[in-house]
């Protein structure tokens, strides 16, 4: 017997967009692939001096 109460998936995390408009930015990108999540003014390698990171110090308790 087939379960028919299931209910079909809906994906809630698709943007809304207007009335023939992609959702899809690769579509309308000039580069085809994943874009960079850091966007397109980002160059990398980063100088260190620009770089937020500080690095974790252990101290050890004896």
């Amino acid at each position: 017997m087939v379960n028919k109460s299931k209910k079909p998936y809906v994906d809630n995390g698709w943007p809304q967009v207007a009335d023939g408009d992609h959702a899809v930015t690769e579509l309308s990108s000039t580069r085809s692939g994943g874009l960079s999540p850091y966007g397109e003014d980002t160059e990398f390698p980063v100088p260190a001096e620009q770089l937020a990171y500080v690095h974790p110090q252990t101290v050890i308790n004896r």
